[in-house]
């Protein structure tokens, strides 16, 4: 548990309420994440962690409270300033969802020619970039179906670098890997946390809690808590 939350706020949520349609998952949810911050959203399932994330991404409208991220107030924003949001927020799926049909490569090259970028030497240099730090350098001209489940999750976390956005949003990013390869996807999660941006991970797996520690936020009877010791992180199991 941080004691000091980092002064450079990147999310802040005042007395926010979630709705997941027309039904309330979280009431008065006050949250605030630092850039530079790592933090895991715990809960059962239906809990509200989903509803919550994608809520920050603003594919869930905020109806009530004040939701300030990445600079954008979400109770409201436009239409048309959606995009602009999303281009700080990196996310990572737990079902990966990689276009099969074509090679890491043009995996990574669709989603930014479809955010804006249009020279060619810039675009292979950045998916030079993102692939090496996510260690699959030389893979980009290996399809899905030849990755295992961990080098497809680091794609991913790769996509979701490409246009260096400020947060990262993983929402059960380890729900289909076994715990070693779970392991290094947290650690590169964590290193990715240490360059400056907020990474807030969605999970239930209590294993990679407990190997690696942080402030830890629970989803709970329509509530969001913070989890604050040791036996408060036994009862989550």
């Amino acid at each position: 548990m941080q004691d000091n939350l980092p002064l450079d706020v990147i999310i802040e949520l005042t007395n926010c309420s979630i709705w997941q349609q027309t039904h309330l998952v979280l009431s008065k949810v006050n949250l605030r994440v630092g850039k530079g911050e790592f933090l895991y959203l715990v809960g059962r399932v239906g809990s509200g962690k989903s509803s919550l994330i994608k809520t920050l991404n603003a594919q869930i409208p905020l109806k009530e409270g004040v939701g300030l991220v990445a600079g954008y107030d979400l109770s409201k924003i436009k239409k048309k300033e959606i995009p602009y949001l999303r281009r700080k927020i990196g996310i990572v799926f737990q079902d990966f969802q990689l276009l099969t049909d074509r090679t890491v490569n043009e995996n990574l090259e669709f989603v930014l020619k479809a955010t804006g970028w249009k020279n060619r030497l810039e675009i292979a240099t950045r998916i030079g970039e993102v692939l090496e730090k996510v260690g699959l350098g030389l893979k980009g001209y290996k399809m899905p179906h030849q990755l295992s489940g961990g080098e497809q999750q680091r794609v991913v976390i790769g996509r979701a670098l490409l246009n260096d956005p400020e947060i990262i949003l993983a929402d059960e990013p380890t729900g289909n890997l076994d715990p070693e390869t779970s392991e290094g996807i947290l650690r590169l999660l964590t290193d990715i946390s240490k360059t400056g941006r907020a990474v807030v991970v969605a999970t239930h797996n209590y294993t990679i809690l407990k190997k690696f520690s942080a402030r830890t936020l629970k989803c709970e009877k329509g509530e969001l808590i913070d989890v604050v010791n040791d036996q408060e992180m036994e009862l989550l199991q």
